[in-house]
């Protein structure tokens, strides 16, 4: 509770004596007689001046309090059910039935992504450029011609369906999703739910990695996992919603009620990038539901203003923020840190964000257009040092196959001018949504990866997330952290959620 220290207010103005107010106890003073200097005939009994000052001390302490309470509830985000089907929702309720699903990819959808990378027309790039100016074009040839000739996309398809995969329908759309329980259980044990939810541009092949790790880990005091990996609507197998207005909360909503369609009445969430903040809103729709929240990534949606104030004085007073060396080394200068590097890396968000349907359309033809506009982003946003290198540091963290297979899952589902609107429907409703003004109250961890996007120090991450239970430096890795360290990734959960079960 807020108001004073200790919630413990004192009214001193009123009354000559001071009235406190406590947890548990209202204590009111002997109100002090004065003289008056009415005569007799016309004063009030002597009980009415008393009663009266009672009275209005009540009234103020009731208004008080009922203040207090009214400021101390916390916020829950409210959505009403949606509909993003084609057309008018229909009569009749809604099919929940789960079908399995398998990723497959016919020989003419083979022939015709043959055809159009053979017809590629080659551009040169300028000398010396590296990877600043984007994806570099002779380095880019290396990666097509692997593509045409070595990669195995139906290799790949049998690791993809290497999971059970499944549809369901929500809100008028099918959602597909992964759904990996555990083979053995130990004893006097149940697996704990877990949903993880991927970013742009990624998909839930960013998972493949880090699943095993939770479902089967080596270590026996290691707790064991059932993980469910949803496709956003509109990204991989998930069907596009139809309808303009389809934002994180949406997304969260319906992720809300696949979980409760599985059987989850509570479980444990993580995500990074565009997960990170769909999780978020899953943790405020329905915070009884989400036993704790797990991101690695964690920009500051409505600076407060301890934020501003750790900007400007953070350089000078680190230890009055609780700010590290490497919180300094990676926020300041602010100008060159946080501002000209954003302006370096978001072209892609000012597009995205107002006319999305234009470049998607020339990506969804080409399939090379399309490698190079994704994979430059898993070079730089890996390391942006990786932009003074030929090659973009690409294979240093990422094996071609793997790269090649989030490519293809945006190919083979056409799903690319969809997933970009994600953006468009987010920053085209302002960025003063009522998600960015609501704090999440459910016990969080953070993950803070050396190299993410944006450096984000405990106290900024404290600011949203209150009940902040593990802030985890991490030895290394990027943007796209549970494809890149997986081992880190899972190491960082498993301890995350031991301290919230051992906190009950």
């Amino acid at each position: 509770m807020g108001g004073g220290e200790e919630g413990m207010w004192q009214f001193d103005h009123i009354l000559d004596a001071p009235v406190t107010v406590c947890p548990g106890s209202l204590h009111f003073p002997r109100v002090r007689q004065q003289q008056s200097c009415l005569p007799p005939s016309v004063r009030p009994c002597p009980g009415v001046d008393t009663m009266f000052t009672e009275v209005l001390i009540a009234l103020v302490i009731g208004g008080l309090i009922f203040f207090l309470v009214q400021r101390s509830r916390k916020q829950v985000l409210k959505i009403e059910d949606g509909w993003w089907g084609a057309g008018a929702p229909p009569d009749s309720e809604e099919d929940v039935t789960i079908r399995p699903f398998k990723v497959t990819t016919s020989d003419e959808e083979l022939e015709d992504l043959y055809r159009r990378i053979d017809q590629t027309r080659p551009v040169a790039s300028l000398e010396d450029s590296q990877f600043n100016y984007g994806f570099n074009s002779q380095y880019l040839q290396k990666v097509v011609s692997y593509w045409r000739n070595d990669f195995n996309w139906k290799r790949q398809v049998d690791k993809l369906n290497q999971y059970p995969h499944f549809k369901t329908k929500i809100e008028g759309i099918d959602i597909h999703y992964l759904h990996v329980k555990p083979k053995k259980v130990p004893q006097g044990t149940t697996a704990i739910p877990l949903i993880m939810v991927h970013g742009w541009p990624g998909s839930f092949y960013e998972f493949y990695g880090l699943i095993p790790l939770l479902t089967e880990p080596s270590d026996p005091e290691d707790l064991v996992f059932e993980v469910v990996c949803p496709s956003i609507p509109g990204y991989g197998f998930s069907e596009a919603p139809h309808k303009k207005g389809f934002d994180s909360v949406c997304a969260a909503s319906i992720f809300l009620k696949l979980m409760k369609r599985l059987g989850f009445q509570q479980f444990y969430a993580h995500g990074g990038d565009w997960g990170w903040l769909v999780t978020t809103n899953m943790a405020q729709l329905e915070p009884m539901s989400v036993k704790g929240l797990h991101v690695n990534f964690a920009p500051p949606s409505k600076p407060g203003l301890s934020v501003v104030l750790s900007m400007v004085l953070g350089r000078r007073f680190p230890k009055l923020f609780g700010f590290t060396d490497v919180d300094i080394q990676r926020l300041f200068p602010c100008m060159e840190k946080l501002v000209v590097e954003s302006i370096k890396e978001s072209g892609y968000m000012h597009i995205q964000a107002t006319k999305p349907d234009t470049v998607g359309r020339g990506l969804n033809d080409s399939p090379v257009g399309l490698a190079a506009y994704i994979l430059e982003k898993f070079s730089t946003w890996t390391n942006c040092d990786f932009r003074n290198l030929e090659d973009g540091g690409l294979t240093r963290k990422f094996s071609l196959d793997d790269l090649l297979t989030n490519v293809m899952i945006y190919w083979t589902s056409g799903c690319i001018i969809s997933s970009m609107r994600f953006y468009k429907e987010n920053f085209g409703k302002g960025l003063d949504q009522p998600h960015s003004k609501i704090p999440v109250y459910v016990p969080t961890g953070f993950a803070c990866f050396p190299n993410e996007l944006m450096h984000t120090p405990k106290l900024w991450v404290k600011q949203k997330y209150r009940k902040l239970v593990t802030f985890t430096p991490m030895a290394r890795g990027g943007h796209f952290a549970a494809m890149e360290e997986p081992q880190l990734m899972a190491e960082d959960l498993q301890k995350f959620i031991k301290t919230v079960k051992n906190k009950k």
